[in-house]
């Protein structure tokens, strides 16, 4: 049996309507291969999906909407789970200026 991180993105809508919300979660998944894996995740994020009542009386809810990525990780004692790059861009010359 291999471990394996698996990416799952909820969309969340209120009152059945799509909101600018998404939830981004990273799961632990045990799997003999990577396909394996994938059918686990996109059980898991189904399993996952839920309806409730927020405190002004809406119904929410967090729909499956993707399984974005699924890798293979070593779990021991300072095995990397995550990494992210991110990229800034630059600005050539400030916009304002302290005068």
């Amino acid at each position: 049996m291999r471990s394996f991180t698996a990416q799952i993105i909820y969309r969340i809508e209120c009152e059945g309507q799509p909101t600018d919300q998404y939830e981004e979660q990273w799961r632990l998944i045990y799997a003999e291969e990577e396909d394996q894996a994938l059918l686990i995740a996109r059980d898991t994020g189904k399993d996952e999906e839920g309806t409730f009542i927020d405190r002004h009386g809406r119904t929410i809810c967090w729909r499956l909407l993707a399984v974005k990525d699924v890798q293979p990780v070593e779990l021991k004692n300072g095995g990397l789970l995550f990494s992210m790059v991110r990229e800034a861009t630059m600005v050539a010359a400030p916009l304002w200026a302290i005068g």
